[in-house]
């Protein structure tokens, strides 16, 4: 349908409008607040954890603490993913067919009864491996590029905010792209429903193999750009907004009882 990113955002825009463009967006809304708290501060808590005695923390011990908080957030992750994909699938699909959208909610509510709640968890396997593959490329990254720019005044060891989003820019499009074959493997998996003429995969090494032999290396890096274009500005806004220390700002004003 679509011969690139461009090529899709235009006929996606004349097609379905500027809300077409967000279509998939509530569960991302709903979602992605306790994904990316659990990713930053389960990060953050492994780091302390895995510091050496005397304070220090090797790149292993950095790439270890991001796995582990990569693979705290798959709870949150892999119904958000397979919730988003299909109410996107869905609504293509509406839209050829001249039939009402169904909704997200409906999307969620279909899967449920057919599937259980185990049915949301479909895909968990490949999602696994892409999340924790990513943040242990992303988070010492980050770390490393985000001790290097200039702090908020002499006297702190924060870095400025637009050293952190730029940090994160980058390391974000970085993860990103070194994880755009798990991805691909990820979003086919949790495709559920295919036409007469797809290919069907059972699992994440049916998947590969398959799509090696029918469309060769490059299908892995499909939408490489596109996720990068996703993921930097997402990571580098969220990781900004974390260091500058907003949560911690409004739970010191609130008292609890």
């Amino acid at each position: 349908m679509y011969s690139g990113m461009i090529d899709c955002g235009k006929k996606t825009f004349m097609k379905e409008g500027f809300f077409g463009m967000y279509r998939g967006s509530a569960v991302n809304l709903l979602l992605i607040t306790p994904e990316k708290a659990i990713k930053l501060v389960g990060n953050d808590f492994f780091r302390h954890k895995l510091e050496t005695p005397s304070g220090k923390l090797t790149l292993p011990r950095e790439c270890l603490a991001g796995g582990l908080a990569g693979a705290c957030q798959i709870v949150v992750t892999t119904p958000m993913e397979l919730l988003k994909i299909h109410g996107q699938v869905a609504g293509a699909a509406a839209d050829a067919a001249g039939t009402p959208r169904a909704s997200t909610t409906s999307v969620a509510l279909n899967l449920i009864r057919e599937r259980g709640i185990t049915g949301l968890y479909k895909g968990f396997g490949s999602t696994f491996l892409r999340d924790v593959s990513f943040s242990v490329i992303y988070f010492p990254l980050f770390a490393h590029l985000n001790h290097l720019g200039p702090r908020k005044s002499p006297d702190s060891q924060d870095a400025a905010f637009y050293v952190s989003l730029l940090a994160g820019i980058v390391s974000g499009a970085t993860g990103s792209f070194c994880v755009t074959p798990l991805d691909v493997i990820k979003t086919r998996l949790q495709i559920l429903k295919h036409g007469d003429g797809d290919v069907k995969f059972n699992g994440v090494i049916d998947c590969f193999r398959k799509t090696l032999t029918n469309e060769g290396v490059t299908a892995f890096f499909k939408g490489a750009g596109c996720r990068m274009a996703v993921v930097a500005p997402l990571f580098g806004i969220a990781q900004a907004v974390y260091y500058v220390g907003i949560a911690e700002f409004l739970l010191d004003k609130c008292s609890f009882a």
